[in-house]
């Protein structure tokens, strides 16, 4: 029998499957228990996907186009680079808050499972570049006038998401070291999100 593939489906069974990664990692999740969280059987999931590996590529492309988007596309409307960067710091500070357990899977799948780092470079390894220029571009421009010291889009974009990340690869510890409650550390989150484009933008200084 020929199926019509639906998007609603696709979108829940995307859905499904990033809670599950979240909860108990790629290995430990199978796609019978994707089906049952969906409410399908495990052929349709196969039928949409093909294979698990497949489907965890599809969520982290989704993923990683996300965090390019938020480069890209915030403060493109800003009175000048200074604000422009601080709209993106804040961006992607937003989206991992939106997704705090995505860091930790990514670190802890690279690190069990080496031959992944191979693979999202053969899939996603063009997706970075036109970002890197267009930051490129700009930053060389500012730096021609003066505004900001030399420096490389990578070792800025590097410089953004380790101080963004932290606050939420080691949410555990801070919060056990700081005894800080649930309301307590959002608050926090939002003193960090500040306090990393004031570093930042220390950082550009001349």
């Amino acid at each position: 029998m020929i199926h019509e593939k639906d998007s609603t489906t696709e979108q829940q069974i995307l859905e499904a499957a990033e809670r599950l990664f979240y909860e108990r990692g790629f290995a430990m999740t199978h796609t019978t228990d994707i089906a049952r969280e969906v409410g399908c059987n495990q052929a349709l999931v196969h039928y949409y996907f093909r294979t698990k590996e497949k489907l965890f590529e599809s969520f982290f492309e989704r993923k990683i186009t996300l965090f390019i988007s938020a480069f890209l596309l915030a403060g493109n409307d800003a009175v000048n680079f200074e604000e422009k960067l601080k709209c993106k710091i804040e961006a992607h500070f937003e989206i991992l808050r939106a997704n705090p357990r995505l860091p930790f899977l990514l670190f802890n799948e690279i690190s069990t499972n080496p031959k992944r780092v191979e693979a999202f470079k053969a899939k996603f390894s063009q997706l970075p570049r036109p970002m890197l220029e267009k930051i490129n571009e700009e930053l060389q421009q500012e730096a021609s006038k003066g505004n900001i010291r030399k420096i490389e889009a990578l070792d800025l974009l590097l410089s953004i998401v380790s101080l963004n990340v932290i606050m939420f690869i080691a949410s555990p510890i801070i919060k056990v070291v700081s005894g800080a409650t649930d309301q307590e550390y959002d608050r926090m989150l939002e003193r960090r999100k500040k306090e990393n484009v004031l570093i930042i933008l220390k950082s550009l200084k001349p």
